[in-house]
């Protein structure tokens, strides 16, 4: 596969390109909607396992709501129906006849769930209440995009109920960390935490925060959301409880969440001219140890290299790495090296008779597509836990230094225009901001471009960098990431 980095008129084919030919999804015959692959699933369930694992670790509990949501749910909350109507399927029928009340197909769960935790909910004693689901979405979008944006997508979703603002705000602050650790630890992508523009907060919040990524072809990706949702909902549902005082109050509520796009952050984030490139920790397994077979021997002849790879894929099996053994006799080791590289695997392992006479084996990075010939086979298993912690950090450094290099101050519109006035993508612009929506229009309009968010890790000095709009410096300026965006 032939690709181009950081040409955002390719990007959308190199995506399709990557996720087909490496087997992780194809096109559903239902407009909008894919079919995740075996290869691509068990990529989502070790993302989904890892950040399973620390959502528990939170104090949240698993929990799983119905699909459909009663059309008179996502009225009572007005900001939140404008905000999802356009793209809700709604079920009119059923069982053959017309439904007294129509059911939404759920864009997110907040109302079903601001339901029940409105008859769940009595007294202080039983805040904080800390449930998340893993589920399906469904959003009836009009431009789709294999993971980054389908009518149907994986996700899961927090929604948490609080006695007061600053345990919400606590919580959503928290679970933002948590997705952090996810996507820079786990998937090797760096990210920018920050909080939203209200232009572009979720629908029914007082506040949206959220990670913003920078793929490989120039554009920033969403990768996850973490939204203080105050008393909106709870108003809404009426879920109040009695505080210690014998007071009724509402609670206050969060809902956070990640989805498979996320296997999109993966496949944009890490490419390059062949195709995909996993990150270990999160790869669907790490190693492919392939035997090189003689043509036409019979099975004497090949029982030493087949022992051989055997208690290799046994001793990283032992070690806890996830390992696959491609022993086909019906495909040239060529085309199983081709389709490895295609497929991401961080590292391969070769080993052919010579290799067995002399105790060696042969070692091929994925990232760097690097080849090491005549590796001892004594410890390989060690060996190979070591490399997958270095290609681990490589990703993550590669990463890094690809957005620091994309990562350009402006200061005025003149040094904007310059920077978007291209048909390509060039990363992030940072600035400073006096708040005028003006500003967002003119984004949007000329360049196809939004602020991402108002960055929590700070590099511009508001006392000297002007505002954009104004060319004023005050202190009461916002520093801010703009990107043109998936």
């Amino acid at each position: 596969m032939a690709t181009k980095e950081n040409n955002t008129k390719d990007a959308e084919s190199i995506l399709a390109d990557i996720a087909l030919t490496a087997e992780l999804a194809d096109y559903s015959p239902i407009k909008g909607c894919m079919i995740i692959r075996p290869y691509g699933y068990a990529l989502w369930e070790n993302i989904r396992d890892i950040l399973d694992r620390m959502i528990k670790d939170t104090g949240h509990e698993n929990a799983y709501f119905p699909m459909l949501i009663p059309e008179s749910f996502l009225q009572k909350e007005a900001e939140h129906v404008e905000g999802f109507a356009p793209e809700c399927a709604v079920v009119t029928h059923a069982g053959g006849k017309e439904l007294a009340e129509k059911y939404v197909l759920r864009p997110t769960s907040e109302t079903i769930i601001n339901y029940m935790f409105s008859k769940w909910i009595n007294s202080y004693r039983d805040l904080p209440l800390k449930l998340n689901q893993w589920a399906n979405v469904m959003r009836w979008e009009m431009r789709t995009r294999l993971f980054l944006r389908t009518s149907e997508f994986l996700w899961q979703e927090g929604h948490t109920c609080h006695a007061s603002n600053a345990e919400a705000e606590e919580e959503v602050l928290k679970m933002l960390e948590v997705y952090r650790v996810l996507m820079e630890e786990y998937l090797a992508i760096p990210v920018e935490l920050g909080r939203k523009t209200d232009s572009e907060k979720f629908a029914g919040a007082d506040v949206t925060y959220s990670m913003e990524a920078l793929m490989r072809d120039g554009k920033a990706l969403q990768a996850g959301t973490s939204h203080n949702l105050g008393q909106n909902f709870a108003k809404a549902f009426d879920t109040k409880f009695t505080d210690a005082s014998n007071q009724t109050q509402y609670v206050y509520q969060t809902s956070w969440g990640v989805s498979t796009r996320l296997i999109g952050a993966l496949i944009m984030g890490h490419y390059d001219e062949v195709g995909l490139i996993l990150p270990p920790r999160v790869a669907s397994y790490q190693v492919v140890v392939i035997p090189v077979l003689k043509r036409g021997a019979d099975a004497a002849q090949n029982a030493p290299v087949l022992d051989e790879v055997h208690q290799i894929t046994a001793e990283l099996k032992a070690l806890g790495i996830r390992v696959k053994l491609d022993a086909r006799e019906t495909i040239t080791q060529g085309v199983k090296f081709n389709e490895y590289e295609q497929k991401g695997v961080p590292l391969r392992i070769a080993v052919g008779p010579r290799d067995c006479e002399q105790g060696v084996v042969e070692l091929h990075r994925r990232d760097t597509r690097t080849k090491e010939q005549g590796v001892p086979r004594q410890g390989i298993a060690e060996r190979v836990r070591a490399l997958l912690d270095t290609i681990q950090s490589d990703l993550y450094q590669r990463a890094l230094k690809f957005r620091e290099e994309h990562t350009k101050t402006v200061t005025n519109l003149d040094e904007l225009d310059a920077l978007f006035s291209v048909d390509t993508a060039p990363g992030y612009a940072r600035a400073m901001w006096n708040g005028d929506t003006k500003l967002e229009e003119l984004l949007k309009t000329k360049y196809k471009a939004s602020i991402r968010c108002m960055p929590f890790r700070k590099q511009l000095d508001a006392s000297s960098h002007p505002c954009i709009i104004s060319g004023a410096a005050t202190k009461e300026n916002r520093e801010i990431l703009i990107a043109k965006a998936y």
